[in-house]
């Protein structure tokens, strides 16, 4: 039986009953039907609705108890900004949640219907509106490395992409992750500046289509679709660069750490960064560079290829080891070995993983160590080189090895304890798989631009909680 402590780290705070029944769905189906002419698609089929109501949150045991049962009854995927408009105002007239979805990538549930109605996947939209050397406008299903191709004649590049560049839509991306590729220079997607606006689209009998910039478009930033449907994005570009990947072994995390940090100090231009233990090295066999004999930590750097001569010097005094160089590439690219993609790939070795997110503290060496202690070998560190607020810091996505809701829960306490900034994959919320606390922001833009609360029902707790004392 799962204890008290287990129930409060993994809040899944009630829904209420379907406010909507079948007929309700099969109005909106029939009330959409006639633009299929014009590309938008119904899907009904059982098998691809059930595929599409699923992303990555097989991650979490405790989320795949709690989400099997979930599954939208009508998916559907509009092609132009003015489907979308019809999509929500079909819903909100009969009143049939909806869920926005984009390439399904996500770790934590996002993209889940709790409570069935439409799942609205976004990957019709797909044009990049405009592309300069300073910035770009792409439709919210647009993929990344199709906006990297829109800006690459105008020497330029995103500044921030998630592990799962090759498949990722960019309205997913900043809807529901928080960072990846390029964090160690340029923070989180929600600090200021990294995402300049947005053009969104309300759910309500005639929906409005707004554009929203700068400070206004923040409640937006990773909300799940939870308070508008973000149809384009507007976002800053940085340098095109010349990257290498490089694959570098180190004889114990210690050393990996100081040489990592001795990158992160150097006037070195560095878009990735990540260091993984021995434990995770034997596990994800591309970690092992093609030389099984070498053991240790790994270290996966992505540096300027201008940056070569000074990175080899930090090798040298930091006893590591160069296995691998080559230039970034699409296909087959070290990134993919990063981010969550880390635990993906270790999960694929051994399914009795999970793991757990966290910043650690800006003096990290005391609390891996104790954590390593507490641990034991059910602990492997996955370490990921950020900039929060504005300060170069250590974010840990440690794989746990599953032992029960109660032992981490236990895990997680211990890492708050240690001064860790816990960001907990295990749950369904916005608020709780961030600070844990409700911004008031996010729910005043829920109460504008989906007055209903038809959006993402149940994973927006301030509105659940400003619905209980109303």
């Amino acid at each position: 039986m799962t204890s008290a402590s287990a129930r409060a780290a993994f809040p899944f705070p009630p829904v209420g009953p379907r406010r909507h029944d079948p007929a309700a769905v099969a109005a909106v189906a029939q009330a959409l039907a006639p633009l299929a002419a014009e590309g938008l698609r119904l899907v009904a089929n059982p098998e691809e609705r059930r595929r599409l109501s699923r992303d990555a949150y097989d991650y979490s045991p405790v989320l795949t108890a709690r989400l099997a049962a979930a599954e939208a009854e009508l998916v559907v995927r509009p092609v132009t900004v003015e489907q979308v408009k019809a999509v929500a105002a079909a819903c909100a007239r009969h009143h049939v949640p909806i869920t926005m979805r984009g390439a399904g990538t996500g770790n934590y549930g996002q993209a889940v219907p709790l409570l069935g109605g439409v799942l609205l996947t976004m990957t019709g939209l797909q044009a990049v509106r405009s592309a300069t050397a300073d910035r770009f406008t792409a439709e919210a299903g647009c993929r990344l490395v199709a906006v990297d191709e829109a800006l690459a004649p105008h020497g330029a590049e995103q500044r921030l992409l998630p592990s799962t560049y090759r498949t990722a839509t960019i309205g997913g991306f900043v809807a529901g992750g928080s960072g990846g590729i390029g964090s160690v220079g340029w923070g989180f997607l929600r600090d200021p500046g990294n995402v300049l606006g947005m053009e969104i689209v309300t759910v309500e009998p005639q929906p409005r289509r707004h554009q929203l910039m700068g400070d206004a478009a923040v409640p937006l930033n990773h909300a799940y679709g939870t308070n508008g449907i973000i149809v384009a994005l507007t976002m800053p570009t940085a340098p095109l660069r010349r990257w290498q990947e490089l694959l570098v072994a180190a004889p114990s995390l210690d050393h990996g750490l100081a040489l990592a940090d001795q990158l992160c100090t150097a006037a070195l231009p560095i878009k990735e960064l990540s260091l993984y233990d021995q434990q995770i090295t034997a596990m994800v066999r591309p970690l092992r560079g093609g030389v099984a004999a070498i053991g240790g930590c790994r270290l996966i750097a992505v540096v300027a290829a201008e940056a070569m001569e000074t990175v080899k010097e930090a090798l040298a005094q930091h006893s590591g080891q160069l296995l691998l160089q080559r230039p970034q590439t699409v296909v087959g690219s070290l990134r993919e070995l990063t981010w969550n993609h880390t635990t993906l790939h270790a999960r694929a070795a051994d399914p009795a993983w999970t793991y757990l997110q966290f910043l650690l503290p800006p003096e990290p060496a005391a609390a891996l160590q104790a954590l390593s202690r507490h641990q034991g070998d059910g602990l492997a560190w996955h370490l990921e080189a950020v900039r929060s607020q504005g300060e170069a810091r250590w974010a840990a996505l440690p794989l746990l090895r599953w032992q029960g809701a109660d032992a981490l829960a236990e895990a997680m306490e211990t890492a708050q304890d240690l001064g860790c900034t816990l960001f907990n994959p295990h749950v369904i919320t916005v608020e709780d798989g961030g600070l844990g606390v409700v911004d008031a922001d996010q729910v005043q833009a829920k109460q504008a631009y989906d007055p209903a609360g038809l959006l993402n029902p149940g994973k927006l707790r301030g509105w659940l909680e400003r619905g209980a004392s109303a």
